[in-house]
């Protein structure tokens, strides 16, 4: 599952992807974003932040300043914004391409069947969520219709 943190990213660069698809798009504060997002503020402050150090929005100083996106919908990734926010995505850490460890109770990595199971696992996982953008999340599909109709 992702973490309550990253849902908050995710909800306040929605806010900043709908106001930069205004006419006159305007940065926002703090504030406006988490009253718009439905977000605490408390915790904006600094997921804004690392937001900010991935280089996916800008923030700007003084009166009228405030947050924007800096690349288009399209340009942010949710795989690298999940890895920017939770760290590794993968579900074992001998899976991992960026915070590979072996784990400490494999004998042998080559022939460890659950790791197998998990890399046939993980690599479906990664089709989709690698191919993943802020854009689509800005559309609603039936795919995920047919998903969140099935759990009620």
């Amino acid at each position: 599952m992702i973490t309550q943190k990253m849902k908050y990213a995710l909800k306040a660069l929605l806010v900043l992807a709908d106001e930069a698809s205004r006419g006159q798009p305007e940065p926002l504060t703090i504030e406006q974003i988490a009253k718009r997002s439905g977000t605490p503020k408390r915790f904006l402050e600094h997921i804004l932040l690392e937001v900010r150090n991935a280089g996916v929005i800008a923030s700007i100083r003084g009166r009228s300043g405030g947050y924007s996106l800096i690349k288009k919908p399209s340009d942010i990734s949710i795989s690298e914004l999940l890895r920017t926010i939770d760290g590794p995505i993968a579900p074992l850490p001998c899976l991992s391409r960026r915070a590979y460890q072996r784990c400490e109770d494999c004998v042998d990595e080559a022939t460890c069947r659950i790791r197998k199971v998990f890399a046939e696992v993980f690599w479906s996982y990664l089709l989709i969520i690698d191919s993943l953008t802020l854009e689509d999340m800005l559309r609603s599909g039936t795919v995920a219709d047919q998903v969140m109709g099935a759990a009620e």
